[in-house]
């Protein structure tokens, strides 16, 4: 794709793009736009067919189904063949193949972006005068967006990771994770800060002129004026990322239910950010799908992803009144090897109403609406008003290489093709942003 990709750009007629070292100044080759980069964790092709079956019915399409542009992602590292999150997310910001173990570095060592530009490309959008802004239904700290404006030895950091986002100076940031923005024995909002260096990062933050809300209500009844906006949702996720039958126990849902989803808080984002005369760079990330999908939740996975894909007709709707946007999501690994068996796959007995084996003849666990061991889920009506029982099968815990896709729509689009590597997908970001084709 690489080789693909580069062609038609030069094919293409372009106006020269600013030289990296020059002042910021608004987008004018008519080939630059805004950029929406959504990143569901976790999402392969495995998991959108099971959140099309539960949300819409097998017959049935998602937001996600409608994207028009669609390419094959490859994910490996410069070290193995499976992308991590930090890693992929680095991958993503800079445009260079590093380590697994990397978070806005290669390892330990400072990279330089495929652009030319020392930092990331969020980095380098605001000091080419754009709005950028992220969203995670995450802590501050996961890399899907911290990777875009902090860099560490340690993906394990997480004080000093949200410190550096805290500082990073993004116009709008939503996510989770009070406790690591407040000193050890500080009560919160949603529970009792955990920092050690003694610093109040949310009295800092409103010092800079942020509005800073803490719930879904606060965040819609900001006024329509406001333009630097601050949301911690929760303590730590906005989700509890454990396994059915645990939160089950502890009587808790599978989402925070005072906090706005990822779809909420994208609308915010872009509401705010759309009024930058010199356009916007906005990420954000569905953090659910891969937290659930690595502790074998399918109920979670399966939540996590509906409103994954809600998020998406946010984006779909914005790029269709604001044509000069380009969105594109992917994921960079696949979470836990999901998979879905309906009746007549092999001996093992999915029917309505009964309860499913743990296991599959493979031993492959099964999960069913309550956890191993509970009835199947029932799909959506199919066009004949059929809903159908179904299992979802683990293969791991962990990141698999799974099948994973490109998919976009708005402007550039037509260079989501064929297969895409990972640094491709900083590639098309760049070129949108700034007219200009990275090698």
């Amino acid at each position: 794709m690489r080789r693909t990709f580069l062609a038609a750009a030069a094919a293409a007629a372009l106006l020269p793009g600013l030289a990296l070292a020059q002042a910021p100044a608004a987008p004018a080759a008519a080939n630059t736009g805004n950029v929406i980069f959504f990143h569901p964790d976790g999402l392969g092709v495995n998991h959108w067919g099971a959140v099309r079956m539960h949300s819409v019915g097998p017959d049935g399409r998602l937001n996600w189904d409608r994207l028009p542009a669609t390419a094959v992602y490859l994910g490996h590292m410069k070290d193995g063949l499976t992308g991590t999150s930090h890693g992929g997310a680095t991958v993503h910001a800079y445009g260079v193949r590093v380590q697994a173990d990397s978070f806005g570095l290669d390892g330990s060592t400072p990279i330089r972006a495929l652009g030319g530009h020392q930092g990331s490309l969020m980095q380098e959008a605001m000091r080419r005068g754009r709005a950028v802004g992220l969203v995670n239904s995450g802590a501050a700290y996961e890399p899907g967006t911290a990777v875009f404006v902090a860099s560490t030895e340690r993906r394990s950091s997480l004080e000093e990771i949200t410190r550096l986002v805290a500082e990073s100076g993004v116009q709008v940031h939503l996510a989770g994770g009070e406790r690591w923005y407040l000193p050890r024995g500080v009560q919160g909002r949603h529970g009792e800060g955990a920092r050690t260096d003694g610093r109040n990062l949310i009295e800092e933050l409103r010092a800079k002129g942020y509005r800073v809300v803490f719930t879904r209500d606060e965040m819609m009844a900001l006024p329509a004026d406001a333009d630097r906006v601050w949301g911690i949702f929760a303590s730590d996720h906005t989700f509890h990322d454990r396994a059915e039958e645990e939160l089950a126990r502890d009587n808790r849902p599978l989402y925070v239910p005072t906090a706005p989803t990822v779809a909420e808080m994208s609308e915010l984002a872009l509401r705010i950010l759309s009024r930058a005369p010199a356009g916007f760079f906005l990420v954000a990330e569905e953090e659910g799908t891969d937290n659930f999908g690595n502790a074998n939740n399918a109920a979670g996975v399966l939540e996590a992803g509906r409103r994954a894909d809600e998020a998406i007709g946010v984006f779909r709707r914005f790029v269709e009144a604001n044509p000069r946007t380009l969105m594109l999501t992917t994921a960079d690994s696949d979470a836990g090897g999901m998979q879905v068996i309906g009746p007549g796959a092999g001996q093992t007995v999915i029917r309505a109403g009964q309860a499913l084996p743990e296991r599959d003849r493979n031993g492959a666990p099964l999960d069913g609406q309550t956890g191993t061991g509970g009835q199947a889920f029932l799909s959506a009506p199919d066009r004949n008003g059929a809903r159908h029982p179904f299992a979802v099968a683990w293969a791991t815990l962990t990141d698999v290489s799974g099948g994973i896709l490109v998919r976009g729509v708005g402007l550039n689009s037509e260079f989501i093709q064929g297969t895409m590597d990972n640094v491709d997908v900083y590639r098309i970001m760049h070129r949108t942003l700034f007219g200009e084709v990275s090698n």
